[in-house]
């Protein structure tokens, strides 16, 4: 009998603000302000009812303010997808706060969605995959099941600091910030982190966000949408022997410039990708891996597994 392969697909629920606000631009006006809930989310809701299959959804805490995305997340939570804490506000300094404020974002995004969705998360997710030991010290003492926030990707940590570079010498301030480079040498599968948190020991579960063996290549979200579907489905082809995929995607991935968002496709590259040609970069990934006797779980189910 062929070993047991799993492929987990979580969604981070990042608001537009928070995509302007990398870019160093003013908060949009809506009806741009809400695609991802508004527009991207049911599109997500479709994929995977056709697919047949779950999600882990990430979400800020404070966007559950809003009805119209606890009603969303309720129903979908409901049809048995996974809710993620992502931090109550989705500070991007959330490593660097001092810990009685670390500790309001992570627990205060967990009530948050307790009390609008009825659902208290057991995994977390850092804002652009920052952490450090102190947050891990706190999400031990919240009894965090699992982490899915390390990115152990070299080519994504040199184009994020070559983009906040850019902003700065453009005057613009961009609100993200860059992990240090310790975070390159973490292990790319499932283990508990160590002191430091990117050497394996007895902490808090994490489950790395998917690079390739080697190279370390991203996959994730961006890069699949970037390559579309002949050439995705190869780089995940790469994968195929793996016991466990982690792929990542974000809100914006089932968008386009077409949403209301023609100010920030020339910021955004994948914006520029079509909604068409996005589904069906998804839909050959998803085929790729099934051809291959993956079976799609949540990460909770994940995590409970590696227990």
């Amino acid at each position: 009998m062929s070993p047991r392969r799993v492929c987990a697909i979580s969604v981070d629920l990042d608001e537009l603000h928070h995509y302007y606000a990398i870019h160093g631009l003013a908060a949009p006006a809506a009806p741009a302000a809400h695609q991802v809930y508004d527009t991207a989310l049911a599109r997500y809701r479709d994929f995977a009812r056709a697919e047949r299959l779950p999600l882990t959804l990430f979400v800020v805490g404070s966007d559950l303010a809003r009805g119209q995305n606890a009603a969303a997340l309720r129903a979908l939570a409901g049809e048995g997808h996974e809710l993620g804490n992502h931090t109550l506000d989705h500070r991007y300094e959330l490593s660097r706060l001092p810990r009685a404020q670390m500790r309001e974002q992570v627990a205060g995004a967990a009530d948050a969605l307790a009390h609008a969705t009825g659902v208290r998360p057991t995994g977390f997710r850092a804002p652009g995959y920052v952490t450090s030991d102190e947050l891990y010290a706190v999400l031990a003492e919240l009894d965090v099941h699992y982490s899915s926030s390390v990115f152990p990707c070299p080519y994504y940590y040199l184009a994020k600091l070559a983009k906040l570079g850019e902003l700065r010498l453009r005057g613009r301030r961009s609100q993200s910030i860059a992990s240090g480079p310790q975070l390159l040498w973490a292990p790319r599968t499932p283990y508990r982190t160590g002191q430091p948190y990117w050497r394996a020991g007895a902490g808090v579960l994490e489950l790395p966000i998917q690079v390739t063996p080697r190279l370390r290549l991203p996959v994730i979200g961006t890069s699949l949408m970037l390559l579309g579907p002949q050439r995705a489905r190869r780089l995940v082809r790469g994968l195929v022997h793996e016991p466990f995929i982690n792929l990542e995607l974000h809100g914006l991935d089932l968008l386009d410039a077409h949403d209301q968002l023609s100010e920030l496709a020339p910021h955004q590259l994948d914006l520029r990708v079509s909604l068409e040609r996005k589904w069906q970069t998804l839909s050959a990934v998803v085929a790729e891996l099934r051809a291959h006797g993956f079976a799609f779980e949540r990460l909770d189910q994940v995590a409970s597994a590696c227990s």
